[in-house]
């Protein structure tokens, strides 16, 4: 059968089932329509054949008697998953289901390989995420969860945009990384003979575009970290940053949790939800509790990043977290938090006030030395975001710059290098800034109920076959 270049659609399925959802068992209206999409069920009964029909909007079934269907025999033959383009008439069947009479069909495209049937789908995981082409057909949550995510995303551009917000993009080279503390992807451009990062984050170029006079800036970046697998990590991943002028974290706080209780009422219908079985109230407002608070909680330690630093490794020896010679106050404090408190907060909670030491970019407390103007907003058990007040000193910019090329020579493959350009940005004045980033493959998590972040995203990284096992 020859394969056409195209095939004129007048309905769908979804649009059809709403349209004719009163309609009489056996009765056959007078609208002929074409559509088109995957055969995903098939039954055959005598010199009677059935169809499922299935397109991006849903599924209708296709009643095909032998005596008017061109073909009945090469019909009843098709094999599951072949793309068929259908005319004919819409009706019920005495049984009262909606179906399209094939008066007239033409295969689209031949399904080559044995397709997955509706009702087994895709036991394998590995395959499912590594063959997302037919997972999409044949598993209905992984369908409602990537449709979600992009619901996710437009409904954010709109809730910014809506509050004065601009979106903007911003290189995914950089010839410096920065932005993060993270591992980068190494690249080289041969035109100009020079090596080139993946950006880590978008961070000091939208800052750079504050300091220019755009006072509410966003970009949801997809970014990339040279980083290992796990259920809440994939080496490239989609972040919204975004900066606000004149505005501190505690306005970073408010905008959090209010994007992320408008989406779980647009898309969930309310602010409680479960996430893995467990009850879960994002409604404004969260908890705020402090970094060493919350070490409080779950230790019974009450730690401090000005005490010795003998007796912080001493702290991190009794809870079995190993730590470095080159490690302070600061990052001991962080690593025991991490490694004793984040995955036991289920939240939400803005965890604020982070340690100074880790925190290059963020401006000093302005009650708590040591400290910085930081939160992590954490949701069941683990990170979701980034926020700080933005630091703007240029001469104290450098020397956490300079600090972190300490660390990086001294073995740190995390730690960030001086960016000279974003110094002299600095220069120019940047205003009070609050800044923020938000996980967007996490956030999706969340509102999906998914237990891992490859069920959010299309392609996720995945190692090479040969591997496997």
């Amino acid at each position: 059968m020859d394969i056409p270049y195209r095939y004129e659609v007048d309905a769908r399925a979804g649009a059809l089932a709403a349209e004719f959802a009163s309609i009489e068992p056996g009765t056959e209206t007078e609208r002929v329509v074409r559509i088109a999409g995957r055969l995903m069920l098939r039954r055959v009964q005598g010199k009677l054949a059935f169809g499922t029909l299935q397109d991006s909007s849903g599924r209708i079934q296709l009643f095909a008697p032998a005596a008017s269907t061109p073909a009945f025999e090469e019909f009843s033959h098709l094999n599951l998953g072949d793309w068929i383009g259908v005319e004919g008439i819409v009706m019920a069947t005495r049984r009262g289901e909606l179906s399209v009479r094939v008066d007239g069909w033409t295969l689209l495209a031949q399904a080559r390989r044995p397709f997955p049937d509706k009702w087994h789908g895709i036991t394998d995981p590995d395959t499912r995420y590594r063959q997302r082409y037919v997972d999409l057909w044949v598993t209905d949550e992984a369908r409602e969860t990537l449709l979600l995510r992009s619901k996710v995303f437009s409904l954010t551009r709109r809730w910014l945009e809506d509050r004065n917000f601009i979106e903007v993009e911003t290189p995914t080279f950089h010839p410096i990384p920065g932005g993060a503390t993270a591992r980068p992807f190494t690249t080289h451009h041969n035109a100009l003979d020079m090596d080139l990062y993946l950006r880590i984050a978008p961070e000091l170029y939208l800052k750079r575009l504050t300091v220019g006079g755009l006072e509410r800036v966003f970009e949801i970046a997809r970014v990339f970290r040279n980083e290992g697998l796990s259920p809440r990590h994939n080496p490239e991943f989609t972040m919204l940053e975004l900066y606000q002028a004149y505005a501190d974290y505690g306005d970073m706080m408010e905008l959090t949790e209010s994007l992320v209780a408008h989406l779980a009422t647009e898309l969930r219908g309310t602010t409680k939800l479960t996430y893995g079985g467990r009850d879960l109230d994002l409604t404004p407002p969260w908890r705020r509790a402090t970094m060493v608070e919350l070490i409080e909680e779950h230790t019974g330690l009450r730690v401090d990043v000005r005490q010795p630093v003998d007796e912080l490794r001493a702290v991190l020896d009794e809870h079995g977290v190993p730590w470095e010679d080159a490690w302070g106050g600061g990052k001991l404090v962080l690593e025991l938090y991490e490694k004793t408190t984040e995955s036991a907060i289920w939240g939400p909670v803005f965890v604020l006030d982070h340690p100074k030491e880790v925190s290059p970019l963020a401006r000093d407390h302005r009650e708590v030395p040591g400290m910085v103007e930081r939160f992590e907003p954490i949701v069941a058990g683990r990170e979701l975001g980034n926020a700080f007040s933005e630091l703007q000193d240029p001469v104290e910019q450098r020397a956490t710059f300079e600090a972190q090329a300490a660390y990086k020579a001294a073995g740190d493959d995390e730690a960030m290098a001086v960016d000279e350009d974003y110094l002299r940005a600095l220069e120019y004045g940047l205003p009070p800034t609050g800044g923020l980033g938000i996980g967007m493959d996490r956030l999706v998590m969340l509102l999906a109920d998914a237990p891992t972040i490859r069920d959010v995203i299309l392609f996720p990284t995945l190692r090479p076959e040969q591997d496997r096992g």
